[in-house]
């Protein structure tokens, strides 16, 4: 559908509005804790109890989340496939896994053990096709990488395809959804070499870090031979930051940590629930909506909401509870560590992209009911309003209030009781860290031998940083990513350096 200049100047008020609303409540909040606090701690202590109560309510989500995945992940999904014969017409025998990595610089250090999860799997390897898309920027060395791979490993699998994205392709940006894409047309022409019905193919678009569940590909097959609606489903595992998270900062495991938890806490809030970083889905749903965008950042979530509105709707995302590994971005150093995660968090907020992308669209799109555009809606831009001004008014606004309120507010019950409640709020909070804690020791690889056994101790004491660091690279990035959308100032896609192997880091 061509672009009109009405769908321009709506697509640049939706891009206004995320930012607008988080720097009006900011702002706001800011003037009046100095010329009417009681307005201010009202709004706090409301806040305040609201916040608590979704703590609680998250926290028990994760749990219950948690239980689940501890109970699936053990299970044999392969035998689980075998005992399904024929079902809704496919069983597991008719299934071709296409595994995509779109890769930049990413040495065969990060590549080479995402590719041994793949042989290592409790799969047949030859139903599985591995594609690896490099990109022509990234110069020679990378392709000959992935030549080096293929020649080593090509013998374990149905095929092994190695393509070259080439650079400043029109219409595209600098994003990981055009190298995506790009290894995914190579795909469709094997696929049509070979005569193999799309339907027949499960693709997963895997980072070049990601390293699959040795039952990963069981209970993807699984689920898919199961749903009576299996191309009208994306099929999304729970990422784990395990492949380096004993060699890291703590700053940085106690930020992916979170990650991981969100994505727990979503697998249980399905109205809610989009595909984030490496999922799965039906190769022919891929190629009827036209691959993942050229010129977004955030594919992994686009590709949901195109599917979305191309099905007017009928579109949904099924919960894997199995884990794919990936690395945690750190460096050697504290501060460069810091700069690390707070890139990879704002290009993680630039997910705010999407709630332009997803109202422009439902406004072409009749035939999806206007509560459900109402309401998937304010759930984007909820969730990124919420993720940019917590941190501010929790950590910042409320103290303003005693401060400049004055003796004769400090007297006021609302002005006595705010304490109060921030108090509640911390203890509320120590509950919750206290449920992070355990469930962040479940998720936790075992000690690789170069590290001391010391380390487990520093696995527990490093929450005791967690609300500094949620106030640091909390709200900030999120602020960011809204701030530049807001101006036009469109973000480009910033790869995340993989490294490996440091030295035990405190």
């Amino acid at each position: 559908m061509p672009v009109t200049k009405r769908d321009r100047f709506y697509k640049r008020l939706f891009e206004i509005i995320p930012g607008f609303l988080t720097w009006a409540t900011m702002i706001s909040l800011f003037v009046l804790a100095f010329v009417r606090p009681l307005w201010v701690a009202i709004f706090v202590i409301t806040f305040d109890l609201y916040w608590v109560i979704r703590m609680m309510y998250l926290s028990m989500l994760m749990l219950f989340a948690y239980r689940r995945l501890a109970r699936e992940r053990v299970l044999d999904w392969f035998e689980k496939c075998k005992a399904l014969g024929k079902t809704n017409g496919m069983e597991y025998r008719d299934i071709y896994h296409a595994i995509l990595f779109p890769a930049h610089k990413e040495g065969i250090d990060i590549l080479k053990p995402s590719i041994e999860a793949l042989e290592n799997s409790n799969y047949p390897k030859k139903s599985m096709i591995v594609i690896l898309s490099v990109e022509e920027r990234a110069g020679e060395e990378s392709k000959n990488n992935a030549l080096i791979l293929k020649r080593e490993h090509e013998n374990n699998f149905k095929a092994f395809i190695v393509t070259v994205h080439p650079k400043d392709l029109p219409g595209e940006i600098k994003a990981k959804g055009a190298n995506a894409t790009w290894g995914a047309k190579a795909l469709k022409d094997f696929l049509d070499f070979e005569g193999i019905d799309y339907e027949q193919v499960i693709i997963s678009c895997f980072d070049a870090d990601t390293c699959a569940d040795r039952e990963y590909f069981g209970c993807l097959t699984y689920h898919y031979i199961t749903s009576p609606h299996r191309t009208r489903s994306s099929y999304q595992p729970i990422p784990v930051y395990n492949n380096n998270i004993w060699h890291c900062r703590s700053i940085a495991r106690l930020l992916e940590l979170g990650s991981s938890f969100m994505q727990m806490i979503e697998t249980m809030r399905i109205e809610k629930f989009v595909t984030f970083s490496s999922h799965s889905m039906s190769f022919k749903t891929l190629v009827e909506v036209g691959y993942w965008p050229l010129d977004m950042i955030s594919d992994d979530s686009v590709i949901y909401w195109k599917c979305f509105l191309h099905f007017n709707g009928d579109y949904s995302v099924v919960p894997m509870y199995v884990t794919v590994s990936m690395d945690v971005a750190t460096e050697e150093r504290i501060l460069p560590t810091i700069v690390k995660q707070y890139k990879q968090k704002r290009r993680w907020a630039w997910g705010i992209e999407n709630f332009p992308y997803i109202a422009v669209g439902f406004m072409h799109n009749r035939r999806i009911p206007i509560i459900t555009k109402i309401r998937r809606s304010l759930n984007v831009l909820e969730s990124h309003y919420t993720w940019a001004v917590w941190a501010v008014i929790v950590t910042f606004v409320a103290p303003l209030t005693l401060i400049f309120g004055g003796g004769l507010f400090r007297q006021t019950s609302i002005g006595y009781n705010l304490p109060s409640v921030s108090a509640t709020l911390l203890d509320m909070s120590l509950l919750t860290m206290l449920i992070c804690v355990f469930v962040s020791m479940k998720l936790l690889p075992p000690r690789p031998p170069d590290v001391k056994r010391q380390k487990h101790f520093i696995m527990y004491a490093q929450w005791v940083i967690a609300p500094l660091v949620a106030t640091i690279l909390g709200s900030t990035p999120a602020i960011d990513a809204q701030t530049r959308l807001m101006f036009g100032k469109y973000m480009h896609f910033q790869v995340t350096e993989k490294k490996r192997h440091h030295k035990n880091k405190t």
